[in-house]
C-alpha cells in the first residue's frame, strides 16, 4: 500500500513538474500568440493581453496556470477565439483514446500471439516466417504501414474508406498502422522471454508432470512473460493512446496531436498546456497502471521496491 502511495505522488509531481518546464519553456521563446497577425494595432494588442492576462508578471501567469491544472479548467484558447481548451480537448481526446485504444488492442493480440507461436511451434519455416514479418514490421515506419494498408485495402480492395471517422470501418486502417509496429515490438520482447521460459527448469518440470499444453503455455510460458511486457506497455500505451500526428494527418482524424502542432506554432500557451497536460497525466496513470499489474502477476517486484 505504501509502494502504491508513492507511485501516485511520484505520478501527480511529475505533472506538475512537466507542466512548469512547458509553460517556462512556451514563455522564454520568443513571439506571442497574436504577433503572426499584422491587422492588429498597439491598442488592440494591449487590449487582448490584457484579456488574456498576458501583461502581468510571468510568476502570477504560472500560479494562474497552475490553478488552472488543478481545476482542470485550462482557460480560453488564444488562437481559437471564443472556445475553451477543455472544449477543443474534449473533441479530440475520445478521436486519439479510440484510435490508441484500437491499436493497443491490435498490438497486444498480433504481437502475444506471435510470440507464443513462435515459442511453442516446432514448425520451422513457419517460425522463421512470422519472425520475418515481426522484422519487417519492426522497421517500417508506421506511415509508410499506412500508406500500404490505403493502397491495398481502401484503393486496391474498396474494403473501407479512405480517412474520417463517422464509420465503424474507417477506423480499421488507422488503428492497424498505429498497432501494428507495435504489435512487431511486442512480438520480439514475448519472444525473447518466452523462449528463456520454454528452456527453464520449471517447464520441464511440468512437462513432466504430463500438464495439458495449455496449461503449460498460460502458466510456465505466458505468465513469466508478461512482466517485462507490461513494464514495456506503460509508457507504450501512453504514446499510443495520445495517438500519432502522422497517423492522424493521413486519416483526416482531429485527435490530439494536430492540436498539440497548431498550438505550438501558433504559441496558444493555454491549450498546448493543455495537451501537455493530458499528455503528462496519460503517461503517468499508464505507468502506474502497469506498475500495479506487474506487482500482482510477479509480488518480487514490490518487495525488491
Amino acid at each position: 500500500m505504501n509502494n502504491l502511495l508513492r507511485r501516485i505522488c511520484f505520478a501527480l509531481a511529475s505533472v506538475m513538474l512537466v507542466h512548469a518546464l512547458a509553460f517556462f519553456m512556451l514563455h522564454s521563446t520568443r513571439g506571442g500568440p497574436f504577433d503572426s497577425n499584422q491587422q492588429f494595432s498597439a491598442e488592440t494588442l494591449a487590449a487582448l493581453e490584457q484579456r488574456y492576462h498576458l501583461n502581468e508578471s510571468l510568476l502570477n501567469q504560472y500560479l494562474n496556470s497552475l490553478q488552472g491544472v488543478v481545476t482542470l479548467d485550462f482557460g480560453p484558447s488564444l488562437q481559437y477565439q471564443g472556445t475553451s481548451v477543455q472544449e477543443l480537448l474534449g473533441s479530440a481526446i475520445p478521436v486519439s483514446f479510440i484510435l490508441g485504444g484500437g491499436a493497443l488492442l491490435i498490438a497486444i493480440i498480433v504481437g502475444l500471439s506471435a510470440g507464443m507461436f513462435v515459442a511453442s511451434s516446432s514448425s520451422r519455416w513457419r517460425v522463421a516466417a512470422v519472425r520475418f514479418s515481426g522484422s519487417a514490421l519492426l522497421a517500417t515506419p508506421n506511415f509508410v504501414v499506412a500508406g500500404i494498408l490505403i493502397s491495398i485495402f481502401a484503393f486496391g480492395l474498396g474494403l473501407v474508406p479512405v480517412a474520417g471517422h463517422r464509420q465503424l470501418s474507417s477506423w480499421l486502417l488507422p488503428c492497424c498502422a498505429l498497432g501494428l509496429p507495435l504489435a512487431a515490438q511486442l512480438f520480439v520482447l514475448i519472444q525473447q522471454h518466452a523462449l528463456q521460459a520454454h528452456d527453464s527448469n520449471a517447464y520441464r518440470s511440468a512437462v513432466a508432470r504430463g500438464l495439458s499444453k495449455r496449461s503449460l503455455n498460460i502458466n510456465y510460458i505466458l505468465r513469466p512473460s508478461l512482466t517485462p511486457v507490461l513494464a514495456f506497455l506503460g509508457p507504450a500505451t501512453a504514446g499510443i493512446l495520445t495517438g500519432s500526428l502522422v497517423i492522424e494527418q493521413i486519416f483526416s482524424l482531429p485527435g490530439l496531436g494536430t492540436f498539440f502542432v497548431q498550438a505550438a506554432l501558433a504559441r496558444d500557451y493555454t491549450l498546448a498546456l493543455g495537451v501537455t497536460v493530458v499528455y503528462t497525466a496519460t503517461l503517468a496513470s499508464c505507468t502506474l497502471i502497469a506498475d500495479v499489474l506487474i506487482m500482482k502477476f510477479d509480488p518480487r517486484s514490490e518487495a525488491v521496491s
